[in-house]
């Protein structure tokens, strides 16, 4: 039994170190002081840092997926609530199937929705557009929004509602002044998740992104392709301990979630 344990354990460490190995090594090629990516690196500087803080294009580029980020985010949270709080509720039988397609970009290959948002955007006019941009990362952030809000309620106590409806208050407020304060920890983390989903989201953008509005996913890629700089290194560096931050307060907000429904159950 103990060897089982044992090997289970070296199992999952190797498999930890596989996954933040080629993570981790980004951070000193980051520093490096030579002209192409090279590790170990033959020195330390900030040049690639200061390189991509004084660039106007990369700063171009970050300003435009952190916009796009933050509207999407803000916009699949309201939907996405909205959405997962009507599934919860319904007691319809299409409510299954529903609830399969606003899913659905979770399961679907990436290459195939950024094929078919190209088509529809080209019809369209939003190719290149910033609204093109939002409506894209709505709709793929959407989905873990409503899983996250949907594990929420269903730690909600429902007669909390109930009461709230027979002293006399709406569903609309009823929402607002119960539900929501105690759903808040779910909330919360699916908007951080839809807000990494769009910060990161790569594929999409390389077929419906452009000139002004570049988001900074596509530069880099584009910037591989051209040229190995090492402010790639740099950019994934802040992106990723960005992204770890992010996964930190959904950890804290999930904890407080739990929290939250065992003091509802009591």
């Amino acid at each position: 039994m103990k060897a089982g344990r044992i090997l289970l354990y070296v199992f999952v460490a190797l498999v930890l170190i596989y996954l933040i190995v080629p993570v981790i090594i980004i951070v000193p090629m980051s520093f490096s002081s030579a002209r192409f990516l090279t590790f170990p690196p033959p020195g330390y500087s900030l040049r690639w840092y200061e390189s991509y803080l004084g660039s106007a294009a990369w700063m171009n580029a970050t300003r435009i997926s952190l916009t796009v980020s933050f509207i999407s985010a803000a916009i699949a949270t309201v939907i996405g609530t909205a959405a997962a709080y009507g599934l919860h509720n319904s007691t319809a039988g299409a409510v299954k199937a529903l609830q399969a397609v606003l899913l659905l970009p979770l399961v679907t290959p990436i290459v195939i929705v950024a094929v078919g948002v190209f088509f529809v955007y080209a019809q369209a006019g939003l190719l290149a557009t910033m609204p093109g941009l939002v409506l894209a990362d709505v709709m793929l952030g959407m989905p873990y929004v409503i899983t996250a809000v949907l594990v929420g309620l269903r730690k909600f106590d429902p007669t909390q509602e109930m009461v709230s409806r027979s002293l006399g208050m709406n569903r609309v407020r009823t929402f607002f002044a119960v539900t929501l304060p105690q759903i808040r920890p779910s909330v919360i983390s699916g908007a951080l998740f839809a807000f990494i989903c769009a910060l990161d989201e790569t594929v999409v953008a390389l077929f419906i992104s452009g000139g002004e509005n570049q988001t900074l996913t596509k530069r880099m890629f584009t910037a591989l392709r051209d040229e190995i700089d090492p402010t790639i290194a740099a950019i994934s560096s802040l992106l990723t301990a960005v992204s770890f931050l992010l996964v930190i307060l959904i950890a804290l907000n999930a904890r407080e979630g739990g929290r939250n429904g065992d003091a509802s159950a009591r």
